[in-house]
């Protein structure tokens, strides 16, 4: 285990390119010798050293942190650095960046900002180092490495002290081959699903706040003006925000549209002490609401207009990588409401072709329900004027968003990797997941807008039968069963409910249990 220890806090670079085993290759020099002291070029030839230090020093480790602390290199043993920029970054504004540890949300200009790290440090190491690295920590108890968003640190929060971390070691999540979905209603052999709400709070909102929580933490270490974080929501930014941040004991304050999320989702902040304001309105008015209080309150603001919650949820998109064992699929798919996830997938994978981890990126797809579709409008008209509109009710309810905060992040990836832009209709969408729920997966409404997406373009053979496509989950389907009640009780207005599977009702005497079982098991024999 000591061992692993050493070996996950930045080993030597000098891996060869072969899975799983690692051996050493010959040393090239490097700018980062501190480095190099701090961990053996050849992990298998220190076990028994490093066994024999941490039996010594059983006595003196009380907890994980503890361990890593005592094993890492000095938090300056390396040069990798972030700072925000304005998004996109051009001729003009090159000369404006902030650090980190600023409390800043915009440009001079008024517009969005980007982490961008020193690609010039990274790229001392190359690309099979990378791999090696992050493959090594996938399943580590090391602090804080364990987790899918940490075990990425150097390119997420680089500087960082890991005393400062806080994490539910999130991410590693399963990637789900959809094998008999794929077969039996889109003749594909190679459908992946990516459930990202596997999850500490059931969504794929924890890789980001991991990562937000932890620099509010930092900062409130250094005194900075930070007396708690607060979000507008639609559920699941609420829930990972108040439970990171109760973890780290700093308060939080959440916006939520009133009578508009479900109880499920209503739930996870209240029961993790977040102080919650129902709010008459929608979600584009809490989101303006809580601009306006963050100006004039030191409240830190979590909400994907700030870029450090893209740094963690572009994570996803490395670990899809490394679950093909680095191979690029041709086809992702995610879903859009504040439009910040399409573009940090696109980062990620953007992030592992500059640094040569992989050749390619694979196309994006945005997928949004019609009844919220902005940038669905916006793509269809070619890209030239866009128009807020007004999100009407969906039971996909994370993106009932008619403003996104992260439009032009979201152009932006989409028009540098072919992007497209597709809906989903509302009965389009409860019949894509009760579909996908009857082939032994639990989705959530989100996931079944991005399984429309993919049928639309299955259909009119823009994606074809042997693309490797990943479709990304982003909630657990727990958190919207009233949607799946009503669905199968035949209860939502207007639409038929195709795949609805309500109980039977029969008398509690055993031939009329006979009866049923016979006549369902019949219809399910096998036809020759």
């Amino acid at each position: 285990m000591a061992a692993a220890f050493t070996s996950s806090f930045l080993p030597s670079p000098h891996f060869a390119t072969s899975k799983p085993t690692f051996k050493p290759i010959p040393r090239t020099p490097l700018s980062l010798p501190s480095i190099r002291a701090a961990a053996s070029s050849d992990p298998s030839s220190t076990t028994t050293t490093a066994a024999a230090a941490a039996a010594s020093s059983v006595n003196k480790v009380s907890n994980i942190r503890d361990e890593a602390r005592r094993l890492s290199p000095h938090p300056d043993a390396h040069n990798f650095s972030a700072k925000y920029v304005p998004f996109p970054s051009t001729s003009s504004n090159a000369d404006e960046s902030y650090s980190l540890d600023e409390i800043v949300y915009r440009s001079n200009s008024g517009g969005l900002l980007d982490v961008q790290h020193d690609l010039d440090a990274l790229k001392a190491f190359p690309g099979s180092y990378w791999r090696n690295l992050f493959d090594s920590r996938v399943g580590k108890t090391t602090w804080p490495y364990g987790s899918g968003v940490w075990s990425k640190k150097e390119w997420v929060l680089p500087e960082i002290s890991s005393d400062d971390i806080v994490s539910a070691f999130e991410g590693n999540s399963n990637l789900f081959w959809a094998e008999r979905f794929g077969k039996q209603f889109l003749e594909m052999t190679d459908l992946w699903v990516k459930h990202c709400g596997i999850s500490h709070t059931g969504s794929f909102k924890d890789l980001g706040m991991t990562v937000l929580v932890s620099q509010v933490n930092r900062l409130r270490k250094m005194n900075k003006p930070v007396v708690g974080v607060g979000c507008a929501s639609t559920g699941d930014t609420s829930a990972a925000l108040s439970a990171y941040c109760a973890s780290a004991n700093i308060p939080s304050i959440v916006f939520l549209p009133a009578n508009k999320i479900s109880m499920a989702q209503l739930v996870q902040p209240i029961a993790n002490g977040a102080f919650v304001l129902s709010i008459d309105t929608d979600f584009d008015g809490c989101m303006q609401l809580i601009r306006e209080v963050t100006a004039e309150l030191p409240i830190y603001l979590a909400n994907s207009l700030n870029s450090l919650r893209l740094e963690g949820q572009k994570t996803a998109a490395i670990e899809i990588l490394q679950q093909f064992d680095w191979e690029v699929p041709d086809w992702v798919i995610v879903p859009g409401g504040n439009l910040g996830n399409i573009y940090a997938f696109y980062k990620g994978f953007h992030m592992c072709k500059e640094l040569g981890l992989v050749d390619r990126i694979p196309r994006l797809v945005c997928a949004q329900a019609a009844n919220a579709n902005p940038l669905y409008l916006y793509y269809k008209a070619g890209w030239k004027e866009f128009k807020p509109v007004k999100a009407n009710t969906t039971f996909a309810s994370a993106i009932q968003i008619g403003d996104p905060v992260s439009i032009d992040r979201a152009v932006y990836a989409l028009k540098n990797c072919d992007g497209i832009v597709e809906e989903a209709t509302e009965e389009e969408l409860m019949d894509a997941m009760a579909q996908a729920d009857s082939t032994g997966m639990f989705i959530c409404p989100h996931t079944g807008v991005a399984l429309t997406a993919l049928m639309k373009l299955r259909k009119s053979g823009v994606i074809g039968a042997n693309d490797r496509t990943v479709v990304v989950s982003t909630a657990h389907g727990l958190k919207f069963t009233q949607s799946k009640i009503d669905y199968h009780s035949n209860d939502i207005k207007d639409m038929a409910c195709r795949f609805a599977n309500p109980p039977v009702s029969v008398s509690a005497d055993f031939g009329s249990v006979m009866d049923v079982l016979k006549k369902y098991l019949l219809s399910k024999a096998p036809k020759y």
